[in-house]
Parts: structure tokens; C-alpha cells; sequence
């Protein structure tokens, strides 16, 4: 089967799911093979806090194994009176079983302190399963705003017990500047904080006059990476460049082009980029090394998207550089800039990750696309012979307004219902067997202009983060109907686990935000202006 939301499969003959199942007793124990020693220890700290379950070592219970007849990422799990038996083709598979098995119990399992005695009731039953996609991520820009390290690894939770496997972290943006790179200590002391943040919408013009900002040691950093392979999921750490660098510009005038003012505290796009002299470009270098020193992640994402060249054309230096390297103008510096940073990577044994405008110009050899300008993005990748990861704002930007309904809290961007996100299919129509090969999975982006606080992410992100995770792990031909049957069950999970989720019903009172006004866009006109936007990877490579 493959569905998130577990409904099971009873066993031939057994009369109800429950018939014949598995009572977890303070008695039960749990064996696990030696490599599976990790999701053993933690398996026994998430089942034994709401259980009051220990699972000391030993046999008479819960057996975790390995077989190498199933998919990387697979399992089986089998549940019968005499207990419960969870294999997989890696750690990874068997920790997938596990998340399954704890969907299983009563929500009060998930609790983080046991209000029930017990036995809990496992339903009798198989499930084989294995997920279509091996990217299934989720974006989570704490650059707009600062998430605490306790709130993002809350966040990593959430997104594991959905079997995601990719948590793309935006560490750093106009807004803000979140990492400390060694040398550089005004980076955090001064672009770390901006004066003042928007109320809202852009188009509004109102801001809250209140300083806003916060920034990730290395030490809190190990231990988001540290906590999220515990749950096998990859941290990608993306710091945006040549844009979205006012933050890093306002700590060191010397990198942008003459900007010697605070960080930005509008939302959008800043004209202050990096300049892309010699001090300039060494900087990046030793950004990236101190990304690949901190992050195991094979790809680093340079984000590379929504670069204005208004200062380049201006520049005495990039007419400098547009000269040395033999280029036309100032359009064809960030394919340049892009190819200098991907060689660094390369040396560092890493490779480049970038938004779909790398792709204009050519992106390098080797790099990742993370496909957000709607759908062509990753068709486009994909026949340029690019990984491409889709992401389109159309259907996976979960900051996007859920409903028509005024009461939702800053709605912007296009209505994206909970079917919508259910309805996403990373794989665009008219790729070939050998492109579509190539499109890695999904990810779903939560930016946090309008979320502020942890409360607002699991407004805006759930249910919808759930319908996605069973798009990207569950095979094409989905029926939302028999998902929004088993979601009310699920919901009550979200409930154990202390999730702000939006209810099916709509906004609550205390939801809206009328001192935070939105912008809604109908799609017709998202989809025109994504046309134009892109009109650049339509045009024959010079």
C-alpha cells in the first residue's frame, strides 16, 4: 500500500484490522539487528514517553531487521499477536516501518508523556511498501524569519513522521543573515537584525517597527544536521548568491557596489547584490567551504534566483570582469559566477543546488535544479539534462492563501487547497522515459514572511505538508476522495503532537490577521506573469 495516513491491510480471514493484533506492554521488548541500533534507540524514546513502554533489548515483541530484497527505502511490517516484525532495505526503510507502526497505535501514543496505562491495541496486518520519489523535501527559510533551534527541530519531527527525507534550510536572505562564517563576525552582529519588519503584504506598505533577528551557532547547526539523520533526513543548506545578499552587504559594504544602509526590513526583492570582484568571489568560496564543513549534504544549494543586474550595468568592477572573461554584458555574469562557485563545490567533493534561473545561460555540469517558476522549469532541467527536484509555486508554496475565505491570515499568492497540493505531480507530461529519470521528486516551500512564529509555520503548512508527503511518496493515480477519508484520523495525531493545524472548517477567529493585510492572486494571472518570467529558458543558448 502507499499511503501516509495508514489505513491497514487485515490479514486473510481476520474479521476486522483489529482481529488477532499486537498489545505493547510495559513487558514488550525490542530487538534489533546491530546497524539498526540507531532507529532502535529511537524508537524506544518515541514510543516510550506516551506509552510508558521502556522496550528494554531482548526478544518478545518488536524485531527490527534488514533485507536486502526490498527498495533502499522500503519496508515491510507484519503484526500478529506474537508481535511485531519490521525489515527494510536500509536503516531508513526500517525507521519508515517505524513511523508506520507508531500511526498504528492510539494518537496518545505520540504524546510526549503517558496519559493512559495501556495495553495499546496494534491492529493485526502486512504492509509492504516503499515510496515513487527519493527527494521528498520540504524548504524551511528561517532567513525571513528566525525559527529557534528547538522550533526547527520540532519541525524535522513533523516532517520525518510524513517520511520526508530532505529538509532544505534557507539560512540567509535580504532580510537576514543566520550562520556564523569565521572572519566575518559582522555578519551576524549586524546582518543577523533588521530594524523593522512588514506587516503583511508588500503592496501595503506597513511595517511593525519592532527589530527583528537571530542567528545559528556551528554547535546548533551539528545538532539540527546531528538530529535530522537520527531521523534519516539530509539537511541542505542553501545561502542565496549573487542576490538576496543586502544582509551580507549591510555587515560589509565592500562586497556590494557602494549600499552602506541596514538590512532590509521590506519584503521582495533588494537591487543590492554582490559585486562580483575578487574579494567578493573569495567570500562566497569561504562561505561554501564552511557550508561543506558543517553540512555532509552532497548538494549546496547557492540559490542563485531573482538577481537584478541594475548595479552590474553600472559597475566599474563588473565591466572589469565582464572584460577579463570575454563576456557580452552584465546578463551573462551570474551564469559565470554560478560556474565559479560549482567548480569550488566540485573540489570540496560537492555539487552545486540552485533555484531554475541557473538554468538561463546554462547551468553548470552537475548541478541540481530546484524547479519554482511553475511547471516548465522542470521540464526544462530535465531535457537540459539536469536532476531537477520540482518545487512550482502553483501547487507546493505552502505559504500560499489555503482559501477564498477573507478570514485566512495574510493570504497571499494563489488559492492552493489541500486538494491542490494533493493533486501535484513532480513529473511534467511529454518527458521522455530518460528525462523524467531525472526528476529527483518534490519539495514543498514554506517561506515565512507572513510566519513569524511556530504557530503560524503549522497553520500554513498542515494539512496541506501531509497531502504532499503522500503525493511524493505514493504512486500517481491518488484518490483525494479515500485521502480526505482517512485524514480526520490523522488529524487527531496532528492534535497528539501539539500541531496548530488550519481545521477542515476554515480560519478560526483568532486565525486572522487584519493588522497583517494579504495580496491574493487569482492562478490565471500567476501563470501569465511565470511565462514571462521565464521567457529566458525558452530562448536558444547563444
Amino acid at each position: 500500500m502507499n499511503e501516509l495516513l495508514t489505513s491497514i491491510v487485515p490479514r486473510p480471514g481476520s474479521t476486522s484490522p483489529a482481529a488477532g493484533g499486537f498489545r505493547l506492554e510495559a513487558a514488550t521488548r525490542l530487538d534489533a539487528a546491530p546497524p539498526l541500533a540507531g532507529v532502535a534507540a529511537w524508537l524506544r524514546n518515541t514510543l516510550g514517553a506516551g506509552t510508558g513502554c521502556p522496550l528494554p533489548p531482548g526478544d518478545g515483541g518488536i524485531r527490527l531487521g534488514l533485507d536486502e530484497d526490498l527498495p533502499a527505502e522500503g519496508y515491510a511490517l507484519e503484526i500478529d499477536p506474537a508481535g511485531v516484525v519490521i525489515t527494510g532495505g536500509s536503516a531508513a526503510g526500517v525507521f519508515y516501518g517505524a513511523q508506520t507502526l507508531r500511526q498504528l497505535l492510539a494518537p496518545g501514543a505520540l504524546r510526549r508523556a503517558r496519559i493512559g496505562d495501556g495495553p495499546w491495541s496494534i491492529p493485526a496486518g502486512r504492509i509492504v511498501d516503499a515510496p515513487r520519489f527519493r527527494w521528498r523535501g520540504v524548504m524551511l527559510d528561517v532567513a525571513r524569519h528566525f525559527m529557534p533551534v528547538s522550533d526547527v527541530l520540532r519541525f524535522v519531527d513533523l516532517a520525518a513522521f510524513h517520511k520526508l527525507n530532505v529538509l532544505h534550510l534557507h539560512l540567509t536572505d535580504d532580510q537576514g543573515w543566520r550562520i556564523e562564517i569565521p572572519g566575518r563576525p559582522r555578519l551576524t552582529s549586524v546582518g543577523a537584525w533588521r530594524p523593522s519588519s512588514m506587516l503583511g503584504s508588500r503592496s501595503h506598505d506597513a511595517y511593525d517597527g519592532r527589530p527583528h533577528g537571530g542567528f545559528y551557532t556551528d554547535d546548533d547547526l551539528h545538532e539540527i544536521v546531528a538530529y535530522a539523520a537520527d531521523r534519516h533526513m539530509t539537511v541542505v543548506p542553501e545561502v542565496d548568491m549573487p542576490g538576496h545578499m543586502q544582509a551580507a552587504v549591510a555587515a560589509y559594504p565592500e562586497l556590494g557596489h557602494g549600499y552602506s544602509g541596514p538590512v532590509r526590513a521590506a519584503w521582495g526583492v533588494s537591487a543590492h547584490v554582490l559585486n562580483v570582484g575578487s574579494e567578493a568571489l573569495d567570500f562566497c568560496r569561504a562561505v561554501l567551504d564552511h557550508l561543506c564543513d558543517i553540512f555532509p549534504s552532497e548538494l549546496i544549494g547557492v540559490g542563485g534566483d531573482e538577481c537584478p543586474t541594475t548595479e552590474w550595468q553600472q559597475s566599474p568592477v563588473a565591466w572589469e570582469r565582464i572584460r577579463a572573461e570575454g563576456l557580452v554584458g552584465p546578463h551573462e555574469l551570474q551564469p559565470w559566477f554560478t560556474a565559479q562557485l560549482a567548480e569550488h563545490l566540485a573540489a570540496r567533493g560537492r555539487r552545486l543546488f540552485g533555484w531554475d534561473e541557473i538554468l538561463a545561460g546554462g547551468a553548470p555540469a552537475g548541478a541540481v535544479v530546484a524547479a519554482w517558476r511553475g511547471v516548465e522549469p522542470t521540464s526544462c532541467a530535465a531535457r537540459a539534462g539536469h536532476e531537477v527536484v520540482a518545487c512550482p509555486d502553483t501547487s507546493v508554496y505552502l505559504d500560499y492563501r489555503q482559501s477564498d475565505d477573507p478570514d485566512e491570515p495574510t493570504p497571499v499568492g494563489t488559492r492552493l487547497t489541500l486538494a491542490d497540493v494533493y493533486a501535484f505531480e513532480p513529473i511534467p507530461a511529454g518527458l521522455t522515459d530518460a528525462e523524467a529519470a531525472l526528476v529527483l521528486g518534490g519539495q514543498a516551500n514554506v517561506w515565512t514572511e507572513h510566519l513569524e512564529s511556530a504557530r503560524r509555520v503549522d497553520y500554513q503548512v498542515f494539512p496541506r505538508l501531509c497531502a504532499f508527503a503522500e503525493a511524493v511518496w505514493a504512486s500517481a493515480d491518488r484518490d483525494f476522495a479515500d485521502f480526505s477519508a482517512r485524514l480526520p484520523e490523522h488529524l487527531a495525531r496532528l492534535d497528539a503532537l501539539g500541531v496548530n493545524y488550519r481545521p477542515p472548517t476554515g480560519p478560526r477567529p483568532w486565525d486572522a490577521r487584519p493588522d497583517a493585510p494579504g495580496n491574493p492572486r487569482e492562478l490565471a494571472d500567476r501563470l501569465a506573469e511565470l511565462h514571462e518570467m521565464t521567457a529566458d529558458l525558452r530562448r536558444p543558448m547563444s
